[in-house]
Formats: structure tokens, C-alpha cells, sequence
């Protein structure tokens, strides 16, 4: 038990000021001379043990004063020894401020109220299955050799990382898996050099990393595998060198990757299986690894011709709307209809490694929900012209026939096209030559244009075909071929029909 004689100078004062709350300075006053990090330099007249910083929180001079609430508030003071609160309870809020931690704080199991280390140096806070009822503040702050531990930790604030810099000893430097936020996570420019690791953790009002920078190279920048959270803001130059994994996320609002740029070793964004209410993906350049989002689902889909790499998987994507770049309030897909946009939506699409019809069928049913049919047509015969590519040489053939004839069923007014140029070329050649009845005075009299109609269709009998024949060899092979290209018309008309309905 520490005694009041035993006290240095500015841990009297530190013990004395603790019942009003009052803080306690100890700076110089000179920027340089107070900066943290130079703080192992600091005298005795400026160090306070953390020995009696926790005889302090765990009730050693909780006399009451009237009209003050006790608190224990250090500025610029270098805290030397462990402090260690496992399994605490404390009814007192600790802000230290501008201060150098020799070593690491320990919070494993403890119960307190709001927990300051603004501005200061600290090697890590382990917290783990802490309870925190109020904010952990670690505003500018440098954690360096030790990582930001809350696994498995309940916090009835916010988690403030505004401007600070975790160091990590290994991969990771933010351990945060299970943890239950009742606040937010405010990270803006947070800077981490390892990972920051959330699996499974509950944000009830979201993670904010608007400019944060997190290194991890070659491994995992970002892991929310399974994370619940009200939105998640990822914009604004924030920056990932490493994958950012959100699979089986489950995000109620706004997913945004605004000004992002995402840098991951095959792989820099993982969204398998993610939900989320509106997910805007407009980065500030291409990834450098692939983006996979296999059976994600979004309500609202955003994206720029900035946001894609050269591969994208997209299985299993759905999503209620869609919009490209720009002002949202001047359209995009659904909004203003340019022909260019439906080219660059395939393009995505064909990013797809291999083949996959769910993509092409998800974006045409989307047009059609706008009701641009001729749209989602076009996207349907991509599709199909896509497909082509992985059957046998037979099928293929077969599949470049309906192309070029009915365009697979979705431009029906093609075989139109073919009939009329087939028509007009029967009508000329025949005539300008004379042909022979079967039989001498029986039948109607020659009309080429009739008997070139007769030809081309298979089905009925105009009266022409039957009666006349030609002793020119070229003329007749003509027939011959106009009669072939009518079955081969009409087969193409009635296959590539068939398949647009059953689509349909």
C-alpha cells in the first residue's frame, strides 16, 4: 500500500488533485521538449509510477469532495512501470494526454468508465473482455510495438482513432474480433502498420476510416469477415495495402469506397456474400489485385469506370438498382439511356473470368425493370455470344448462324433483312431469264417475284415452284440455293424465336 510520504512531487500532486478531478500539467511549455516520443528522456520531475495511477482508479484516495466528481487527468507526464487494471472495476474516468507509457495497458476483464490516452506514446492496450461504459480515446495518439486489443470487449461509446498511428508487432495491428460497439468506430486518418482485424464484431453506428491508411502488404489490410454494422465508410484517400476482406458482411446503410484506392496480392477486395443496403464503389484508380463479389446483394450499386481491374468475379451479384459515377441526381443506368453505358456494362460483365450467365441475366433484368428492353436484349445477346465460346465446334457453328441471322432470337427484324435481300436477288435474277413449264399450258403464268417467295418459304405452296423449271444450270442451282437458305431461315427464325420466349 502506497503511503503519502512515499509520493514524488508531481505524483502528490497528481493524489491531490484526484478527488476534484482536476489535471494535473506537467509540460514545459516547449513543443519539442514535450513531444511523447522523446518522453523516456523525462526526469523525475516529470514521471508519475503506474502504480499510483492505479491505487488511484481502484479507490485509494476516493474521498468525496462536495460538488466535484473524482477523476484522474494527467497531462504530459511520462507513466512509468506496467499499468495493469485486469479484472478491475473502476468508477473513475482516466485521461491522460501528451503522455509517454513505458509499458503497455492492461484492461483484460475490467470494467470502467471512459478511458483517454490522447496525444500520447503507449507500446499497446490489451482489452481484451474489458467493459468500457463510455469512450476509449485514443485521439493522435502513437501505439507502437504492442496492438490495439478489444477481442471479445463491450463498449457503451465510441471508439475514437482519429489521427492515430498503430504499429503492430506482427500482422496484425488492431485486434478487434467480437467486439460489441453500442457507438461508432472513428478512424479518420488512422494509420496502421499491420492489419485491422474485426471478424464478427457488432458496430451498431458503424466504422468511419475516411483517409485512414492500413499496411499490411502482402497480407490482409482490412479482415470484417461476418461483421455487423449500421455502414461502413472506407472513403476520402483512404488507402489499403493489402486485401480488404468483408465477406458475410452485414451492412444495414452505406458501404463506401469513394476515393479509395486498394492495393491486395491477388486479391483486394473480397465482398462474398455481403449485404448491404447501398455500396458505392467509385475508386480513385483500378485495384491492383481482383474484386470478388460472388453472391453479394446490394439494394443500391454504384460504381465509376475507375473502380474495376482487369478481373472481377461476379457470380451471384444482385443488386436493386444501379448507377455510374457522376452526379447522382444526373442519372446513370435507368436515368439517361446512352447506348455507350450498355457497352461499358458489358464490358464489366465479360471481366467475369470463364463463363457465367447470371451476371448478363441480372443486368438485363435490371433493364427491364426500366423497362429498356432493347437494352437488356442487347445484354442478352452478349450473353449468348459469350456462351458460344465453350461449346464444341458443331454447336458454335450452329450458334454463328442464329447470330447472323436472328441475332439468337433477339433481333427477329434481321431475318426480315435476310428475306427481303434474298427476295430481291430470286426477283432479278429470275427475271432475266425465261424458264420452262412442267407442263404446257397448265399452271399460272411466271411472276419472278412470286416464284422467288415460293422458294424461300418452306411452308404453303404460292403455285410457282411446282410449275416451272430451268434448263440454265446456273439459274437452277440458284433455286436449289434459295430453297436451302429458306429452310435454314426458317429453322433459325423458329430455334432462335423459341429461345428468346422460354428466356422470357
Amino acid at each position: 500500500m502506497l503511503s503519502y510520504e512515499e509520493l514524488t512531487p508531481p505524483e502528490r500532486a497528481l493524489w491531490d488533485a484526484f478527488p476534484e478531478g482536476r489535471r494535473v500539467d506537467l509540460r514545459t511549455g516547449v513543443t519539442e521538449a514535450d513531444d511523447p516520443a522523446d518522453g523516456a528522456r523525462w526526469g523525475a520531475g516529470r514521471t508519475v509510477r503506474a502504480a499510483v495511477v492505479a491505487a488511484l482508479l481502484l479507490g485509494a484516495n476516493d474521498e468525496e469532495r462536495s460538488g466535484a466528481v473524482a477523476a484522474l487527468r494527467l497531462v504530459g507526464a511520462r507513466v512509468s512501470g506496467r499499468l495493469d487494471l485486469s479484472g478491475a472495476e473502476i468508477s473513475h474516468t482516466l485521461s491522460l494526454e501528451g503522455c509517454r507509457l513505458d509499458e503497455p495497458v492492461r484492461l483484460y476483464g475490467a470494467t470502467t468508465r471512459t478511458i483517454v490516452i490522447a496525444d500520447s506514446w503507449v507500446p499497446g492496450v490489451e482489452a481484451e473482455l474489458a467493459r468500457i461504459e463510455g469512450d476509449l480515446d485514443l485521439r493522435r495518439s502513437t501505439v507502437a510495438g504492442g496492438a490495439l486489443i478489444l477481442i471479445n470487449a463491450r463498449m457503451a461509446g465510441n471508439l475514437l482513432l482519429m489521427g492515430a498511428e498503430i504499429w503492430g508487432p506482427n500482422e496484425w495491428a488492431v485486434l478487434f474480433g467480437g467486439l460489441i460497439l453500442e457507438g461508432s468506430v472513428f478512424g479518420q486518418r488512422l494509420v496502421t502498420r499491420g492489419g485491422l482485424r474485426l471478424p464478427g464484431a457488432q458496430l451498431l453506428n458503424g466504422l468511419f476510416l475516411p483517409g485512414a491508411r492500413l499496411e499490411n502488404p502482402g497480407g490482409v489490410a482490412l479482415a470484417a469477415g461476418a461483421v455487423s454494422a449500421s455502414s461502413v465508410d472506407c472513403s476520402q484517400g483512404f488507402t489499403a495495402q493489402g486485401e480488404v476482406r468483408l465477406r458475410n458482411a452485414r451492412i444495414e446503410g452505406l458501404l463506401t469506397f469513394e476515393g479509395a484506392q486498394l492495393s491486395g496480392d491477388g486479391t483486394a477486395l473480397d465482398c462474398v456474400s455481403m449485404v448491404v443496403g447501398e455500396f458505392d464503389h467509385r475508386l480513385a484508380a483500378p485495384p491492383s489485385g481482383l474484386v470478388d463479389l460472388r453472391s453479394a446483394q446490394t439494394t443500391w450499386f454504384r460504381d465509376s469506370e475507375r473502380s474495376w481491374p482487369e478481373k472481377v468475379l461476379l457470380d451471384g451479384f444482385t443488386y436493386g438498382a444501379i448507377r455510374s459515377g457522376g452526379d447522382p441526381a444526373a442519372g446513370g443506368i435507368g436515368v439517361t439511356r446512352v447506348r455507350d453505358e450498355v457497352a461499358r456494362r458489358l464490358d464489366w460483365v465479360r471481366r467475369n473470368p470463364g463463363y457465367a450467365p447470371q451476371p448478363y441475366e441480372q443486368l438485363a433484368g435490371w433493364y427491364r425493370q426500366l423497362g429498356h428492353d432493347d437494352d437488356a436484349r442487347r445484354v442478352l445477346l452478349a450473353k449468348q455470344r459469350h456462351r458460344r465460346l465453350t461449346l464444341s465446334l458443331p454447336a458454335r457453328l450452329w450458334g454463328y448462324l442464329l447470330d447472323v441471322t436472328v441475332g439468337y432470337g433477339y433481333r427477329p427484324w434481321m431475318a426480315g433483312v435476310w428475306l427481303l435481300a434474298l427476295t430481291l436477288l430470286g426477283t432479278v435474277a429470275f427475271s432475266t431469264h425465261t424458264p420452262r413449264p412442267v407442263k404446257e399450258g397448265e399452271g399460272s403464268p411466271f411472276q419472278p417475284f412470286v416464284y422467288t417467295l415460293d422458294l424461300l418459304v418452306p411452308i404453303g405452296d404460292l403455285g410457282q415452284r411446282g410449275g416451272w423449271y430451268w434448263s440454265d444450270g446456273g439459274v437452277q442451282w440458284l433455286a436449289y440455293l434459295l430453297i436451302a437458305f429458306g429452310w435454314v431461315l426458317t429453322t433459325a427464325i423458329v430455334a432462335g424465336v423459341t429461345r428468346a420466349l422460354q428466356k422470357s
